[in-house]
């Protein structure tokens, strides 16, 4: 059985393993845009629920949960970090009440986490961070079937996300074009391995500077895959906000919403409580959006980002890397065709 100092412990290795390996994931980032920022959304997402972790004395497994999803859900970024908030919303309404949880109940709380998510998505795409939680969830329930042990179960989805995020590239062609996996997949596998690190061997991950990455992808793939982004890309701005409600939004007023930001743009994620509404869209009209937004409440955390901008940074500073690699091999050439240094030589003199 897993307590809540544990599970408290297990939500802030998950946090500083996506932190730590955040430039990894962030060279993987080739869809839904290659803007390079999964890796930072993901870690700053969970990063929010960390830090609201640390002031709790509670070890109450069910109370961590709600404070965890809580911070998830209102420090969000991106669309990956909306996904990953709602994974771990389902997650904690799955243990509520619960001062200790079970194998089967980290099953069963992962189950409602990934339909939320799907449920959430507008367009749900397979090859994504949605596949790799559906799998490992599926893994984990097999698994809570043979043996209820909490290690054993988490193992388990562990080893499924793993196994999932592999056939990523099969499921979504860019992806395979690439010669990569799926970014915000493997944001959820470090995510899962840095909290199975304290189920199974109580060891927390410690919150270290960044591991510097390589560009796990052909150069030449980058810049063919930007130039065909730049050309088909519909909606140039990422915008993300929280609306905190006037009152409860009703099952009508929130289909309207809905049926609205299809009509602005792609990628919505939206994720509504009592008292706040999580909105994620790629759009050409934020004002608009947000226009809209304040006739239900008051904004908070709003965030525009122009993606062709960041994509275009991205591969400036990508170009920057690329000149260093091939000076510093020009160099090494050099110094291999000049041969081994002498300890000593000899220089004639005369005069002429």
């Amino acid at each position: 059985m897993i307590n809540g100092l544990t599970l408290k412990n297990a939500f802030i290795s998950g946090a500083n393993n996506i932190s730590k390996h955040k430039n990894m994931v962030n060279d993987l980032n080739i869809f839904p845009v290659p803007d390079g920022d999964t890796g930072t959304n993901m870690s700053m997402t969970m990063s929010a629920a960390a830090n609201e972790l640390i002031k709790t004395e509670s070890t109450h497994a069910g109370e961590i949960a709600k404070i965890a999803a809580s911070a998830l859900l209102r420090g969000a970024r991106g669309n990956s970090g909306v996904i990953l908030s709602l994974l771990f919303r389902g997650f904690s309404k799955g243990i509520e009440g619960k001062e200790t949880i079970s194998g089967i109940d980290l099953a069963n709380a992962l189950g409602l986490g990934v339909e939320d998510a799907y449920k959430a998505v507008m367009k749900p795409t397979e090859g994504t961070i949605l596949t790799v939680s559906r799998v490992a969830c599926e893994k984990g329930k097999a698994a809570a079937a043979i043996e209820d042990d909490a290690v054993y179960v988490w193992s388990a989805i562990c080893k499924g996300a793993a196994e999932a995020l592999e056939t990523t590239p099969e499921l979504l062609p860019v992806l395979k074009k690439a010669g990569v996996v799926d970014a915000g997949g493997k944001g959820l596998c470090l995510i899962l391995d840095g909290m199975l690190s304290v189920f199974k061997d109580n060891v927390l991950i410690a919150d270290e500077m960044p591991v510097k990455s390589e560009q796990p992808y052909e150069d030449d793939f980058f810049r063919n895959a930007a130039a065909e982004f730049d050309q088909d890309i519909t909606f140039t701005y990422c915008t993300e906000f929280i609306i905190v409600l006037n009152k409860p939004l009703t099952e009508a007023e929130e289909d309207e919403y809905r049926a609205f930001l299809q009509s602005m743009g792609d990628s919505i994620v939206l994720v509504a409580d009592e008292e706040i509404v999580k909105t994620h869209v790629h759009t050409n009209d934020p004002g608009l959006v947000l226009q809209k937004a304040l006739t239900f409440g008051s904004l908070s955390r709003i965030k525009i980002d122009n993606m062709r901008e960041e994509h275009q940074e991205k591969l400036i500073k990508d170009a920057e890397k690329l000149a260093k690699e091939q000076e510093k091999e020009a160099e090494e050439k050099a110094k291999a065709a000049a041969g081994p240094k002498k300890d000593m030589g000899f220089i004639a003199v005369s005069i002429g």
